[in-house]
């Protein structure tokens, strides 16, 4: 299947679509498509939630210190550089690994610094948590976030959120060996964090201004929050993610101009 095909404006249908797969999020194993075995093998942190709703079970002797999922590779040291055209202009994001970590919920993860300035003013400052499980999920434990005014103030913190306060629970950003029709939850606190993704194609070819790759993964991630904003991404392996593009919900393009390893 080729990646414009699969880029095609999103239908009243499609977004029903999207419904209907949040919901089977919310009915199966949490995270997962309960239809995939190979999903559910993946990730043997969770545990069925059918009349629970989404309760991951995060035992920390099952994660691992070092992220190394060939999709979401989190070496301490590396640096992306990504340019992002909005309709409010072009952008800059820079995504820091650093050596710091945090634990949350008794799991050590590591931090990530993630900055993003639009027309060459501060737009947003976040700092991420992320861990492996010995399977080798990547499992995304929160985020502290703010965006700013054009006078450098801070106009707004939501979207903040760290597993284990105010209900808050994490989700699985990647998960092992992903297989076509695989879904999970990247996140969850209830109205403020409900990010979902969706595998649906593999062996993709996509160009951004780092290079061009032929084995990508492409996921379509969305949020029941924002039921009409849906967007595809390209993860990939040994790097990561080289690209978002919306599909609806209006005009937002990221790609990856540069990466730097051996950032102190």
């Amino acid at each position: 299947m080729q990646a414009n095909r699969l880029s095609l404006r999103l239908t009243g249908a499609a977004v029903i679509v999207l419904g209907l797969l949040a919901a089977a999020c919310n009915s199966t194993q949490p995270g997962q498509n309960a239809s995939n075995k190979q999903a559910q093998r993946n990730a043997p942190a969770t545990r069925s939630a059918a009349t629970t709703g989404y309760n991951p079970n995060i035992d920390p002797a099952t994660f691992v210190k070092k992220i190394d999922n060939p999709l979401f590779p989190l070496e301490p040291g590396t640096k992306y550089d990504l340019q992002s055209k909005t309709s409010d202009g072009v952008g800059h994001e820079t995504l820091t690994v650093t050596h710091n970590t945090k634990k949350i919920a008794g799991v050590t993860t590591t931090v990530i610094k993630d900055v993003s300035t639009l027309d060459g003013k501060l737009e947003e400052k976040t700092t991420d948590w992320y861990a492996q499980d010995k399977q080798g999920n990547v499992w995304y434990f929160g985020e502290d976030t703010a965006t700013y005014k054009k006078n450098g103030k801070v106009e707004s913190t939501a979207g903040t959120w760290k597993t284990g306060v105010d209900g808050a629970k994490p989700g699985i950003i990647m998960n092992a060996n992903p297989q076509i029709t695989d879904s999970y939850r990247q996140e969850y606190l209830k109205g403020e964090a409900e990010d979902m993704y969706w595998v649906i194609a593999k062996n993709q070819t996509v160009k951004v201004p780092y290079g061009t790759f032929h084995n990508a993964v492409l996921t379509m991630e969305w949020t029941p929050l924002e039921p009409k904003v849906a967007s595809e991404k390209y993860y990939v392996p040994g790097i990561g993610i080289v690209a978002e593009r919306n599909l609806s919900g209006g005009l937002e393009n990221i790609e990856l101009l540069n990466m730097t390893r051996n950032v102190s």
